[in-house]
């Protein structure tokens, strides 16, 4: 392993006010700190080492699929990296620092880097931002030829020192080597009794060992999360960069502050996505296809030339021509077929509908198969749960079933049949014919309730 990214997400947040850790917290669908691992590895990591602590228990699952070692007691970015020291005992190259709630670090920033430490044989780089108002952030401190001496904490910097602009982002790329051997000689010794990992600068310095820093291009890169007022700031920022990419790529969006696309998200060309939509997860959807307004599509795949009005859609499939909405609920194994239909008010749940059959209002089909060519009148249900099991209904090709028709499954209704409008249905129907179940109608003359 020649180079790697040491992620740090061991810190509780106490200013998100939150059981959660901070970098539990999502953005567009994605929690912080896998913003970081994904950027990571964008980047060309070979791994990723993840530093958990604070509410462990949250973000475990969340970086399992990397390796994960525990900060036992929160006393400083340094203790927090020698946390990692026997996870990176074996790398001989370059150990990326990042921090885990900076969701807007960029592949092509770490990449930079790697790539300005590897080039000059650095003991460490340090990615530093130019800031109006740098109050908070540790400063860059430079000698008379503009090298870079040491970083100095806000609360232990001279008036001269809190004067500088140029400010440490918490991003580093280190000599692997060298960096677990200078921090043996981190102490505490500063206003907050911490161990700091910026320490590491001035101790390269010192051996004689080269120490840079490079600019970021874009400082908001750097920007961490440590409220819900930042979450928010972020969010922004993020759903800004992704849109403008679709936006670049041949997508259509009436209002691009109205669209929310989650990162892992992909758009063909000539898409349109109208106002209040939302799409997460691994949703794709095909060319031409309109989607909104008020739409909430999440791990759905959606074809060509699809028209998805105010739908939420789930774990669901939509085939090329398909039509869902208005106010259509896909939960998931849905799975409209090649121009088929879901109408305004219908909720389908584990079930396929064929080509071009068409379920066009206030209905509900679960754990159904549905064929080709069918018609479900409006107010038709599969009653597929009998209180304690779920059944499936199977229809046949070109099936007309009338409005207000219950399919009591488990019930099979054969090819070409016709159910006849408000019946109940409890045995199967057999291929072309007419099924009823309806009470005969009865009129009783010169009723009244009794008095």
């Amino acid at each position: 392993m020649e180079k790697a990214a040491l992620v740090l997400a061991a810190g509780a947040g106490t200013r998100m006010k939150s059981k959660k850790p901070k970098v539990a917290h999502e953005i567009l669908g994605k929690p912080l700190v896998n913003w970081v691992i994904d950027a990571a590895l964008a980047a060309g990591m070979d791994g990723v080492v993840t530093v958990v602590g604070h509410g462990r228990e949250f973000v475990e699952p969340l970086v399992a699929h990397t390796t994960v070692v525990e900060q036992k007691e929160r006393k400083g970015t340094a203790d927090a990296v020698m946390a990692a020291a026997e996870a990176l005992a074996d790398l001989d190259g370059s150990v990326v620092v990042l921090s885990g709630d900076c969701p807007l670090i960029t592949s092509e920033t770490i990449a930079a880097l790697v790539e300005a430490r590897e080039d000059s044989d650095a003991a460490a780089v340090v990615l530093t931002m130019q800031l109006e108002n740098p109050f908070g952030y540790g400063r860059i401190v430079r000698d008379e030829a503009g090298h870079v001496l040491r970083i100095v904490e806000q609360k232990d910097a001279t008036a001269e020192e809190a004067a500088i602009t140029e400010c440490n982002s918490g991003f580093y790329c280190f000599d692997a080597k060298f960096l677990f051997s200078a921090l043996q000689q981190v102490d505490s010794n500063n206003a907050q009794g911490e161990f700091y990992l910026t320490d590491v600068i001035e101790i390269g310095r010192n051996a004689g060992r080269l120490v840079t820093a490079l600019q970021a291009q874009d400082p908001q890169e750097c920007l961490g999360v440590n409220s819900r007022i930042q979450l928010a700031e972020a969010s922004r920022l993020l759903q800004a960069r992704i849109n403008t990419a679709h936006l670049a790529a041949g997508v259509t969006m009436t209002d691009p502050t109205l669209v929310w696309i989650g990162p892992d998200v992909t758009i063909a060309q000539d898409v349109e996505l109208l106002p209040m939509t939302m799409l997460m997860g691994t949703t794709s959807i095909g060319e031409d296809t309109v989607v909104g307004p008020n739409c909430r599509l999440t791990d759905t795949v959606v074809g060509c030339g699809c028209v998805i009005d105010e739908t939420v859609a789930v774990e669901a499939q939509v085939d090329d021509g398909a039509t869902c909405g208005p106010r259509a609920y896909l939960r998931p194994g849905a799975h409209l077929c090649e121009k088929a239909k879901a109408g305004t008010h219908v909720e389908i749940k584990k079930s396929t509908v064929g080509k071009g059959s068409k379920v066009p209002h206030l209905s509900y089909v679960g754990d159904a198969t549905i064929g080709e060519g069918v018609n479900l009148g409006a107010g038709t249900i599969t009653c597929n749960y009998d209180g304690k099991r779920k059944h499936p209904t199977v229809i046949g090709d070109d099936v007309f079933v009338g409005s207000s028709t219950m399919l009591v499954a488990p019930v099979t209704i054969g090819e070409g049949a016709t159910i006849g409008a408000g019946s109940v249905i409890t045995k199967n129907v057999s291929p072309h014919t007419l099924g009823l179940g309806r009470a005969r109608q009865t009129e009783i003359p010169g009723w009244k309730p009794k008095e």
